[in-house]
């Protein structure tokens, strides 16, 4: 069982970003990552041909909980902000990905503009920029466990109308895509993820998540209609990849447990998202709204006592 720890909720300086760019209604434009000492935590989020990076304090707060199990954030305190001299895109990007290396001071930044281009960045000032494939019509993109290499992650999973495309970002042939599935005609896709036992979920505008196993590329599980609009994030639990996590259009994130369609707690925004996403080895999720606040969430697993009874515990 998991329990949310805290929510916080900092904003974006306007000397930094004063009006987010409008992207396309499903935009993903955040990616976050947790520092080794996990006092604090680097937002990435990208307005324009931009992308900026924001560390916000992760010191102990409580969390409050409203009717519902609705979580009610905490002001949380901006250490630093930059512009990230990477990712040279000429329009304007609709969504970012980061992944860690086994070495965990080196990022993997994956970041697809509107014209479908895409880009894979190490954030280390020693490393190249990598134009990988020309999309056809990306919504969102997620790295892929390699359960055969280790942590290394070197493929990627892409949202394109109504299918999802399969990349290796190590084949040239076929410009490196392995695989396409195909949803429904009409029925567009608008967010991917995959887990840490391999599975990968889907969700989209029939606002229903499904888990495909890889191995076989059919349908583990369907969870119909679990979100009242359109479906635009979504993100694997690293405690329990029995569990994930699911941002609507709306202002709404919530966390459920898809093999039996059970939701457990959610958090809305102050406004329209404009990006969703969570930490890649942990469970911290991150979200962006166009009022310019960002909001940050830390769950953790519930562990039983002696008693019977449970209490939490933190990674």
């Amino acid at each position: 069982m998991l329990e949310a720890k805290s929510l916080r909720k900092a904003v974006v300086a306007p000397s930094l970003l004063e009006n987010p760019s409008a992207a396309n209604l499903q935009s993903t434009r955040l990616a976050l990552h947790v520092d080794d000492s996990s006092s604090s935590c680097t937002v990435y989020i990208a307005s324009g041909c931009s992308i900026y990076r924001v560390q916000i304090s992760m010191e102990d707060s409580l969390v409050n909980k409203g009717k519902e199990s609705l979580l009610i954030p905490v002001s949380a305190q901006v250490i630093d902000s930059s512009l990230v001299n990477r990712c040279p895109h000429r329009s304007e990007i609709q969504s970012i990905v980061l992944s860690e290396t086994e070495s965990n001071d080196r990022l993997i930044l994956g970041s697809v503009d509107s014209y479908g281009h895409l880009i894979v960045s190490q954030l280390d000032p020693s490393s190249k920029d990598a134009a990988v494939a020309r999309l056809w019509y990306p919504t969102s993109l997620g790295f892929m466990q390699n359960l055969s290499n280790g942590n290394e992650r070197s493929m990627l999973a892409v949202t394109e109308g109504c299918q999802v495309t399969i990349w290796d970002l190590r084949m040239k042939e076929k410009g490196g895509c392995l695989h396409r599935i195909c949803g429904s005609l009409g029925d567009i896709f608008y967010a991917v993820a995959s887990s840490s036992t391999g599975s990968i979920a889907v969700g989209g505008a029939d606002r229903t998540v499904t888990i495909y196993d890889p191995r076989r590329w059919s349908a583990l599980s369907r969870w119909v209609h679990c979100s009242k609009y359109e479906i635009t994030g979504l993100a694997f639990s690293s405690t329990d990849p029995d569990y994930i996590y699911i941002q609507g259009v709306d202002y709404e994130v919530f966390c459920g447990q898809w093999n039996e369609n059970k939701k457990v707690f959610s958090f809305r925004g102050d406004s329209n998202w404009l990006g969703f996403s969570k930490c890649p080895n942990r469970d911290v999720l991150g979200g962006w709204c166009d009022s310019g606040s960002i909001f940050v969430a830390d769950v953790v697993a519930e562990e039983s006592k002696g008693d019977g009874t449970l209490e939490s515990s933190s990674n």
